[in-house]
C-alpha cells in the first residue's frame, strides 16, 4: 500500500496503466520531439499526492525505455490526466524513481 506523498511499490504495467500509457503516447512524442513505434508500459509505481502520480516505465523500441511522470487528478476534479515529466534513454534494469 502506498502511503501519502511516498512512492510505491513497483508493480508490473495492468490495464489501467495500459491505457494511461496509450492516452499519454502523443504528449510523450512531442515532449521528446520523437515518434515511438512501441510503446508498451512494462511497470510502474505510484503516489498519493491530491490525486495521483504514475511513474510509469515505457518500452519504446530495442533496448530502450522512457520513463513517464502521469499526474491524475481526483474523481471530484474531472480525473484528468496530465503527462508532467519525460525521461528518455533509459534502459530495461533502470529502476523507476522520483522525478
Amino acid at each position: 500500500m502506498s502511503m501519502c506523498g511516498g512512492l510505491g511499490e513497483l508493480k508490473d504495467a495492468n490495464d489501467e496503466v495500459h491505457k494511461i500509457c496509450e492516452q499519454m503516447k502523443p504528449q510523450a512524442e512531442a515532449k521528446s520531439e520523437k515518434t515511438y513505434e512501441v510503446f508498451k508500459a512494462k511497470s510502474y509505481k505510484t503516489q498519493l499526492v491530491s490525486g495521483t502520480n504514475y511513474f510509469i516505465k515505457v518500452h519504446v523500441g530495442g533496448d530502450d525505455h522512457v520513463h513517464l511522470r502521469v499526474y491524475q487528478k481526483l474523481p471530484c476534479h474531472g480525473g484528468v490526466l496530465e503527462l508532467t515529466d519525460v525521461q528518455e534513454s533509459k534502459s530495461h534494469e533502470e529502476p523507476i524513481e522520483y522525478f
